[in-house]
């Protein structure tokens, strides 16, 4: 366990024992952050990649405000905000929604964009008794572990991504996505595509890893799709191993912040019969 000194008070940060992970105590999200908490928080962020806050009672506003001070807001696209916000979207499930669990492949948040989000929270309101947990998986432990013929072959790519198979017109968000909680936007729009390195430097930490996987990219520049997609699905098996994985099991009242420039993260299902809402923001770029 990490001991951070702040002020009269003290912060403790304990790592999950996971690949990747920690838990916060001893701070509260929804009082003003001091300068020296932003940073012990963004330190022990960039330590562990995913931080939990238990026991955090937070409104909107204070949900708001603590992304301010992580960074700032990130673009949502696709999805509606919560009625009165523009940066708060609701990832929302009615006990009754027979419609496949939102976001439950592996992903990071938005890795299409030009500049995508450094990070994202996302705070418990409704929990479900059981299921429903998320999961993450360190693409940095994955990149280090490749075997070296695989890395031979990945090294130099630029991936190319792309919102199309989700949030296109006939994309799996699309028109016949009927009968969900949440208000998901389809567009013409999510046929753009953006080029990124697939391994990648953090901006911050300088770190090498695996950017994005099989999804949101849709192959790599100069490589035929024949090519290219058996060698996205052959990866997507290694980047979500159990090995590198942390799994999340989430309270009421909890706030999870990770970071998509270091993890892929997906959703999981198991509480049919339970309704389930967390409210999320994005991170800005740094």
């Amino acid at each position: 366990m990490g001991l951070v000194k702040l002020g009269e008070g003290m912060m403790r940060v304990e790592p999950t024992g996971q690949a990747c992970g920690a838990v916060v105590t001893g701070i509260d999200l929804a009082a003003p952050l001091a300068a020296e908490q932003v940073a012990a928080i963004r330190a022990a962020w960039l330590q562990h990649h995913v931080l939990v806050f238990p026991e955090q009672r937070l409104s909107d506003d204070d949900l708001e405000a603590f992304t301010l001070a992580m960074g700032g807001f990130g673009e949502d696209p696709f999805i509606a905000p919560i009625p009165g916000r523009q940066h708060i979207i609701a990832v929302a499930r009615a006990a009754d929604e027979t419609t496949p669990v939102f976001a439950e492949t592996w992903h990071t948040d938005w890795s299409f964009q030009a500049r995508p989000p450094a990070g994202t929270c996302l705070y418990g309101i409704a929990i479900p008794p059981q299921g429903g947990d998320t999961l993450f998986a360190n693409q940095h432990m994955v990149l280090d572990a490749l075997p070296p013929d695989l890395r031979a072959r990945i090294e130099g790519l630029m991936a190319i991504h792309s919102a199309q198979k989700a949030y296109a017109p006939e994309g799996f968000y699309g028109a016949r996505d009927t009968g969900r909680s949440m208000t998901i936007r389809p567009s013409e729009a999510a046929r753009a595509t953006q080029l990124h390195p697939f391994i990648r430097r953090h901006p911050e930490t300088g770190r090498e890893g695996l950017f994005g996987c099989l999804g949101y990219i849709i192959g790599f520049e100069g490589m035929a799709d024949e090519e290219a997609l058996p060698l996205l699905v052959e990866l997507y098996h290694w980047q979500g191993q159990e090995r590198f994985q942390y799994r999340h099991r989430w309270q009421k009242n909890m706030l999870v912040m990770w970071d998509n420039r270091s993890v892929l993260h997906a959703a999981t299902g198991g509480y049919q019969g339970h309704a389930r809402r967390l409210h999320r923001t994005t991170i800005a770029a740094a």
